[in-house]
């Protein structure tokens, strides 16, 4: 994980694309500082989370689990993605290209604004092997896209493409394939 910073806009890099962007214990407490050092700086006035190599984010590590590596599962602190239980002042726009799904998902549904490819596809995932979203997707996922539709994707871990995501408000805008880390930059930076 790394972050990038150009004028007012800091980048949040997953990069574990050899690991599809799974998060693992250490990547998830690196992501949540990085969002706690954006909120305090200053001169930062919009995040964006990007992953790195074609995907947004597979989820939590789950070869990770059950190692040293494994992801936290506490009720206070950081969430088991890292910074899905911080609350900022400041925008945050997930980039996503490829797969949002599972943790992933979470993490796009943590964002402010989901900018996706027109390839992207996000998902609950997890469902198909009886692992429930355990990060606040049960209860973000229903506010944004209403509980009926909810319902739908949390029971059946049904793909969602991007055109459906864009028509259900899962995803706010689509982008060509390629374009959604640079949609940030292309847009003026409004006071945040």
């Amino acid at each position: 994980m790394r972050t990038e910073r150009s004028g007012p806009v800091t980048t949040v890099v997953l990069s574990r694309p050899g690991a599809r962007n799974a998060v693992d214990g250490p990547t998830a407490t690196a992501l949540a500082d990085a969002f706690r050092a954006f909120e305090a700086d200053p001169e930062a006035r919009v995040a964006v989370l990007w992953g790195e190599g074609g995907t947004f984010c597979a989820g939590a590590d789950l070869k990770a689990i059950g190692t040293e590596r494994g992801n936290r599962v506490e009720p206070e602190g950081d969430g088991p993605m890292g910074p899905t239980r911080l609350r900022l002042s400041k925008p945050v726009i997930a980039a996503v290209s490829g797969h949002a799904v599972a943790g992933g998902l979470e993490l796009a549904l943590w964002c402010d604004l989901r900018v996706a490819e027109e390839t992207a596809v996000f998902g609950v995932f997890c469902r198909r092997w009886g692992v429930p979203l355990i990060d606040g997707g049960t209860v973000r996922l229903p506010r944004l896209i209403g509980t009926s539709r909810a319902t739908d994707l949390i029971l059946t871990g049904r793909p969602v493409h991007a055109h459906e995501a864009h028509d259900i408000g899962l995803a706010n805008r689509l982008v060509p394939a390629g374009r959604a880390r640079a949609a940030r930059r292309d847009e003026p930076v409004g006071e945040a």
